[in-house]
């Protein structure tokens, strides 16, 4: 992958000689730069879309400072600078940040081919062609558990090499992170989003510079030095997002979190994850949690679906080794019901009523689960009863 045109783009416009631009994947996979104007906006440098996995993406600018401020905290954390390999999409915060920080720590990246989608075998060829003694890279969960899934001798000498594997994008379970500290791998859990320049929580306390609340309601509040400066063409929804109280300014992000006694995060799950069925409220995180245990289960992804009889009704798209093609077929629907009669046994009113088995969850091009894909299909599957 080319990515010479993006690193010349980010770099004239954080030197303030170019203008913001938003990177993005062609048809051959490659990085497409396309300047962007940016009225209203100082010192703008990129402009990345939210994942859009609950509704219209959303336009994030992002500032010299606010990239800046990201990029030095983010070194402070992992205790140096070095080579960053490149293995997300361009389009996304995590892959516009391996190249701003490269950028600002006069580092060259190297990118792996993902025209053909992420495997071990790529990721393994473009990590050897790192040169530097201290290498990073940035991956999400789905990522590394293929990376991890009967790793090659190979795979597991250049994941080792690493002096800093950041993890984030979507929750990372409790079986991935154990199987890479027995890998012998060092992995730093990251929480974020578009809106503070990416991660900005290192295995759950803040970076320099970049401030943490808790709101009443328990939603999580990021403030500091890297939040970004707003969305493009959305002045209501910046003023929503991003609010100014107690001398400064805060991003009201979507999810809850607990602060233990020594003020390290833990995150929920999302405010809007709870599921009002037949006047009791569930929590999808906690349900989802719940099923993970169960043995042959991968992954989960549970959410609530119309239902004329309980107003809402508990669903789950389960990614099963071996299943149905998940999609909504009456193979998948039998075996689902299998499911659902089985979970109903240990879980009562928390269980799904309706179960979508499938080889894996719907994904993302950023790793994160595509939420409104896997409802869609819960809905159509539960057809409202």
């Amino acid at each position: 992958m080319n990515i010479e045109p993006a690193l010349k783009a980010l770099a004239a416009a954080l030197h303030g000689e170019g203008p913001a631009v938003e990177l993005s994947a062609g048809p051959d996979g490659e990085p497409v730069v396309t300047p962007v104007p940016t009225p209203g906006f100082e010192d703008a440098v990129a402009v990345v879309r939210t994942s859009g996995s609950t509704g219209t993406p959303k336009a994030t600018v992002l500032t010299v400072d606010a990239l800046a401020a990201s990029s030095m905290a983010t070194a402070f954390a992992l205790k140096g600078e070095g080579q960053w390999l490149l293995a997300l999409p361009l389009q996304y915060v995590a892959g516009v940040q391996v190249l701003v920080r490269s950028l600002f720590a006069g580092t060259r990246p190297w990118a792996m081919d993902l025209s053909g989608g992420f495997t071990a075998e790529g990721f393994t060829a473009a990590a050897l062609e790192l040169t530097d003694n201290i290498r990073f890279t940035s991956l999400v969960p789905t990522q590394l558990q293929r990376l991890l899934a009967s790793p090659s001798a190979d795979t597991l000498a250049v994941l080792r090499r690493f002096n800093g594997i950041l993890l984030g994008g979507a929750p990372a379970s409790a079986e991935l992170l154990e199987a890479a500290r027995d890998a012998g791998l060092r992995v730093v859990t990251t929480y974020g989003a578009a809106e503070t320049c990416g991660g900005c929580i290192y295995d759950g306390y803040p970076l320099e510079g970049v401030a943490l609340r808790l709101a009443e309601d328990g939603r999580i509040h990021l403030g500091g030095a890297t939040l970004a400066a707003g969305y493009l063409g959305a002045p209501r929804q910046t003023a929503e997002a991003f609010i100014e109280e107690d001398g400064g300014r805060w991003y009201r992000t979507n999810d809850l979190g607990t602060l233990d006694s020594d003020g390290r995060l833990t995150v929920l799950g999302r405010a809007d994850d709870v599921i009002i069925t037949g006047g009791v409220k569930v929590s999808a995180a906690h349900v989802q949690a719940e099923l993970e245990k169960s043995d042959g289960v991968a992954a989960a992804f549970v959410a609530g679906v119309e239902s004329a009889k309980w107003g809402q009704a508990v669903a789950a798209y389960v990614a099963v080794a071996g299943s149905a093609s998940g999609d909504g077929s009456g193979g998948a629907a039998r075996d689902g019901a299998a499911w659902a009669e089985e979970w109903h046994r240990t879980l009562g009113l928390l269980a799904p009523k309706t179960v979508l088995p499938a080889a894996e969850l719907i994904m993302l091009a950023n790793g994160k689960p595509d939420r409104l894909a896997m409802i869609e299909r819960l809905n159509a599957l539960h057809q409202g009863k």
